[in-house]
């Protein structure tokens, strides 16, 4: 599917979901010019429409012809600017909290919290507004029948796919993180067909990652992307992509929304891939609480073995179920 086909298919089924609104411009932004990308962030911060502006008064704002608003709308998959305006104010009327008001100086520490968990809750409603359905469930089916599962991303990307790749092991799901790009190349062009990359960039434009995922293609591998742009050099180089944009917000930046975004989407991958297999995921989960569950730390401090699990004949795998409290504490 082609990045134009990717937004109408997303936009022709969010068009009255009004917060999917900013985040679906986001996500166009990176194949826009730059002189659109000044229009459509003028569009986007709060307050520039709070009057309805007329589409003149619009062009003169920003030194600009109405042709050229007329277009930058038509780019975000709008009939003109009449539609655009009017998805953008209820979109604006039903926020939470203001952005660009969050995070002050002068912020109590109650403030503070309040305003943090509100903008990625609201973040969260973004992303959660434009998702592709049939986009996660086909990065789910590609990922658990792979045989073998690449997870690359930079800087806190790599974070994101550690966390990913730790919650895939307590099902039973194995993978490798790789974040050195030396190593994201020499593992993408090991990868054969039936084999899949998770490749996880905010920007979508990172070197690195970018040429693991050609790498990976090359080699006959799926490739599966978590990003803030269909319009990124990364989402063409992919086979099914998640997008995850985020407003920039004092202090916190773009990154730190996208993180929450893209762990959503993540925790969400996940529990598709337990479903598959509800009852081996459960056992391999078993086995994990079993395993890590061998060795506990006394009162005064020891490290005391609790003794290796006893074979159970009536088990499928011949080990015991851990105990139903101990299963309690860990979620899957």
């Amino acid at each position: 599917m082609t990045n134009k086909e990717r937004a109408g298919h997303q936009k022709e089924s969010k068009t009255r979901d009004h917060m999917a609104v900013a985040a679906h411009i986001r996500m166009l932004l990176p194949a826009l010019s730059q002189g659109e990308q000044t229009v459509a962030l003028w569009l986007l911060e709060r307050g520039n429409l709070t009057n309805n502006p007329k589409i003149g008064e619009v062009a003169a704002a920003l030194g600009i012809s109405e042709a050229m608003v007329v277009k930058v709308a038509r780019r975000l998959g709008y009939g003109g600017f009449k539609d655009l305006r009017a998805d953008l104010m209820a979109y604006y009327a039903n926020l939470r909290v203001e952005i660009d008001e969050e995070l002050r100086r002068e912020d109590s520490i109650p403030q503070i919290v309040r305003k943090v968990f509100a903008t990625e809750r609201s973040a969260l409603e973004e992303v959660e507004s434009i998702l592709d359905i049939d986009a996660i469930a086909e990065a789910a089916r590609i990922f658990i029948k792979a045989r073998h599962r690449d997870l690359y991303g930079v800087g806190g990307s790599a974070t994101v796919c550690a966390d990913a790749s730790h919650r895939f092991l307590r099902i039973g799901i194995r993978s490798s993180v790789f974040s050195d790009a030396h190593l994201i190349a020499m593992s993408a062009s090991l990868l054969e067909e039936g084999d899949a990359a998770l490749v996880v960039s905010h920007s979508g434009e990172s070197k690195d990652v970018i040429l693991g995922a050609e790498v990976a293609r090359a080699s006959g591998a799926k490739v599966i992307t978590i990003t803030n742009s269909i319009a990124s050099t990364l989402a063409r180089n992919s086979d099914v992509v998640l997008c995850a944009p985020a407003k920039e917000a004092p202090l916190m930046g773009q990154n730190a929304a996208a993180r929450i975004a893209q762990l959503a989407i993540l925790d969400t991958m996940f529990i598709c891939l337990a479903r598959e297999d509800y009852e081996t995921a459960e056992r391999n989960l078993n086995k994990v609480l079993t395993s890590v569950a061998v060795y506990s730390t006394n009162d005064r401090g020891r490290t005391e073995r609790r003794g290796t699990p006893r074979a159970d004949k009536n088990s499928p795998d011949g080990v015991q179920p851990a105990k139903e409290t101990a299963r309690k504490r860990v979620e899957l």
